[in-house]
């Protein structure tokens, strides 16, 4: 139905538009009586085959919905309903900031692709809160964060401790998002040195916590086997708690999409079918070379439930979807779920 009916109805309008309407339409719907039960009983699996332990978390199944969707935490509740695992909130930044100028979010179409450079727009640490208050406890949540794109280079690690400190009571485990290719300064987020003092940073921040939350660090998918070399030395001296692979990429090799409509929409990040294979290839490369086992989360392309099995046969332990959603629908989760039971039994 979705893909058939209301898809093609969406995709005739502004991507950024029909991401505000979606939402309105899934919470509007969810306030009518019986439609939440109705979500559950049909997009919901549940089954004890599905359950990872996962840094002392239990997931009720390893599909979780990406950070980017539901920036501000104003839908996880409903989005419940159809059948994910967890869902990662942000990317939240200490002040609420507009992002980059419009327009900015981009379908292709023949690619099964989104290009996009948001800019981390969010309403900022206070506003997540407020939503994360409202939490009934049905799933999973992860806290995505990052720097105000106003922050100096030298109060970057300040700005991932607000977020950090602030969202702690509110998460079950947090992602510092240093891969984003649509912010400034992203060379100075990607120096493994500096790496190494905000990890440090935020791990001390943690241990004064007495309910200490499980740290992610979220990579591009465009790392060459040096700089994932570095990433697996870096969470071994770290001892960090996982990795999310990967991130949007600024590839646009092999894409259908024409030259001119690609430099028509100009810079951003890569994120769909096309950056399947460059995601599912950096899993394996870090699940095959690390000296010590780490959670890998691997997101990127996942448009069915071959392609999630893909990536847990790669070596991640969760999968996240995010533009296989746009394009595929709801039935996606319930796809890979029934089919992870299949293939366990």
């Amino acid at each position: 139905m979705y893909k058939r009916l209301l898809r093609p109805v969406l995709f005739s309008f502004d991507p950024e538009k029909v991401h505000y309407f979606t939402f309105s339409l899934i919470r509007n719907v969810s306030k009518i009586p019986g439609m939440k039960a109705l979500f559950r009983s049909y997009y919901c699996v549940n089954d004890t085959s599905l359950e990872r332990q996962l840094f002392g978390l239990t997931f009720k199944n390893p599909v979780g919905l990406a950070a980017g969707f539901d920036k501000n935490a104003v839908l996880y509740n409903e989005l419940a309903n159809f059948g994910f695992g967890f869902i990662e909130i942000g990317t939240v930044t200490p002040k609420g900031q507009a992002g980059n100028p419009k327009k900015r979010l981009f379908r292709l179409k023949d690619d099964k692709g989104i290009i996009n450079r948001m800019g981390f727009n969010n309403e900022g640490l206070e506003a997540a809160i407020k939503q994360l208050k409202k939490n009934k406890g049905q799933l999973i949540i992860g806290g995505n964060i990052g720097k105000n794109t106003s922050t100096s280079p030298e109060d970057y690690t300040k700005d991932y401790l607000e977020c950090f400190n602030g969202l702690h009571p509110y998460v079950d485990y947090f992602v510092l998002n240093v891969s984003c290719p649509n912010v400034g300064s992203h060379a100075k987020l990607n120096d493994k040195d500096y790496l190494l003092e905000l990890i440090s940073e935020v791990q001390k921040a943690n241990r004064q916590f007495e309910n200490q939350k499980p740290i992610l660090l979220k990579i591009a998918p465009d790392l060459n086997t040096n700089q994932l070399d570095e990433i697996i030395e870096l969470i071994s001296e770290t001892h960090l708690d996982g990795v999310i692979a990967s991130n949007t990429s600024v590839d646009r090799t092999g894409l259908l999409a024409s030259e001119a409509r690609l430099a028509e929409i100009g810079n951003g990040g890569l994120s769909g079918q096309p950056i399947k294979n460059k995601s599912t290839q950096v899993i394996k490369y870090l699940a095959e070379n690390r000296s010590k086992p780490f959670p890998i989360i691997g997101v990127g392309g996942i448009h069915s439930a071959e392609d999630a099995l893909e990536k847990i046969e790669a070596g991640a332990d969760l999968v996240q979807i995010y533009t296989g959603f746009i394009y595929e629908g709801p039935r996606l989760i319930k796809n890979i779920n029934k089919t992870l039971i299949k293939k366990a039994n």
